[in-house]
């Protein structure tokens, strides 16, 4: 018998102040992401042996702050994925992509989250194809977990 749940236990923190959120909608999103996800990934990949899963909710400014420091890259991002575990997603960035998709800044939080579990999954979408077969995982993923 395993000690390792089936699925990782999720933190979630909203460490920014300048979007007003929603954080039991994205906490309550991606609980019921977490194990759809897993399912998905591939075997050896981060997300199958994670206990714990952290999710921090930040500013656009942070987020660029830390793309710049770990991964040498200054331009703005919407989520940087670790592989240990760690998921930081801009709220900043949400706000203002969702308010040209028609859907709330959570609903944009949460397919980050999404996106950044599926990375953990080992999903990647640096080709043209990659990137079109994980954003078909990602979208199938939200609509079972609304």
């Amino acid at each position: 018998m395993s000690s390792v749940p089936a699925e990782p236990l999720l933190r979630l923190y909203n460490l920014q102040e300048q979007v007003s959120l929603d954080v039991d909608y994205i906490r309550q999103g991606a609980e019921r992401a977490i194990p759809r996800c897993v399912k998905q990934a591939v075997s050896d990949s981060p997300l199958v042996g994670l206990e714990h899963l952290e999710v921090s909710v930040v500013s656009g400014s942070r987020l660029s702050e830390v793309h710049e420091r770990f991964l040498d890259d200054s331009t703005a991002t919407d989520v940087i994925t670790f592989d240990y575990g760690e998921i930081i997603v801009s709220a900043d960035m949400a706000q203002e992509k969702a308010s040209g998709l028609g859907h709330s800044t959570e609903v944009e939080l949460l397919l980050y989250v999404i996106h950044g579990l599926l990375h953990l999954g080992g999903f990647n979408d640096k080709s043209d194809m990659e990137f079109e077969e994980m954003s078909a995982i990602q979208e199938r993923i939200w609509k079972d977990s609304r």
